[in-house]
């Protein structure tokens, strides 16, 4: 038996789900389960080996874990996509399928096993998911770190160029930036971080301010102050989690609420690593 962890990447929709996927992959590894990820693209691959995770295989879609996952593996879906129907063949031909919500209403379709945020029972697991090291003590620099996401096939920072002046914020790229675009980028920001260093400056900059959810997760665990641009709208549940993480919401670039959240004081919440073992525990239960 083999697990298959399927997350959802590309240029245009970040690696939020491979980060949180290497988590659990890792994890299930050190306890002799034999695992593999799925991604979309090569690039995917590469950067999940800087999260630990050793090899990927490439596939086009959800509707193609079956032309890698065999009869009596099991297949964790993390992804947004219309399965059509596939999810019936999953269910029936997989040992055991896991699915994350992608909304508070999202239940079981076909007795695959859900992963959500508010999960109060033990039928569905925790979607909260953050890598360990971002639980550990590290020394703080004074440092406003700017992290979109991944990718910026849009530009949308230079579209908001104006919201960044005299703002003091280093720029840390996404793993999707254009080579060309940092150019660009270097007229706006005075420090440009390469997108290895994400773990590292994640872990030590006092102040984040994030369009990637999952960074904003990560940034609050480590002990930053986090706000966090919501571009596209989140659900309840999603708001209901940053809340509880003390993480400021401004809408899209807006100057004003970006510089009354710096007038807030905030205080960063105490977070254990308990979760997490909970989180694989459940996972190895029901395999």
């Amino acid at each position: 038996m083999k697990l298959y962890y399927y997350a959802f990447t590309g240029h245009k929709y970040g690696l939020d789900r491979m980060r949180r996927g290497a988590v659990i992959l890792n994890k299930l590894r050190d306890r002799g389960i034999d695992t593999m990820l799925l991604v979309n693209d090569f690039r995917a691959g590469l950067v999940a080996r800087d999260f630990g995770v050793p090899e990927s295989v490439n596939i086009e879609g959800i509707q193609d874990i079956d032309a890698i996952a065999q009869t009596g593996d099991c297949v964790i879906i993390d992804s947004p996509e219309d399965d059509h129907g596939r999810l019936v063949k999953y269910c029936s031909d997989f040992k055991t399928v896991f699915r994350f919500a992608e909304t508070p209403e999202d239940k079981s379709i076909h007795g695959e096993i859900m992963f959500k945020f508010n999960c109060d029972n033990d039928k569905c697991i925790s979607s909260f998911i953050v890598d360990d090291i971002y639980y550990k003590k590290h020394q703080k620099k004074e440092r406003t770190l700017f992290f979109l996401g991944d990718s910026d096939a849009d530009k949308t920072i230079l579209d908001n160029a104006e919201f960044f002046k005299d703002s003091d914020m280093e720029l840390l790229l996404g793993s999707y930036f254009y080579v060309k675009y940092e150019s660009d980028l270097e007229k706006i920001f005075g420090t440009i971080h390469e997108s290895e260093e994400y773990i590292d400056l994640i872990c030590t900059s006092s102040r984040v301010v994030t369009a990637s959810f999952q960074t904003a997760l990560e940034a609050s665990v480590a002990g930053a102050e986090v706000i966090f641009i919501e571009l596209e709208k989140l659900s309840s549940d999603k708001r209901e989690i940053l809340s509880k993480l003390n993480v400021i919401l401004i809408i899209n670039f807006n100057y004003i609420e970006y510089k009354h959240a710096l007038l807030k004081n905030v205080s960063t919440v105490t977070t254990t690593i308990e979760e997490n073992e909970t989180v694989i525990e459940k996972i190895i239960n029901k395999l």
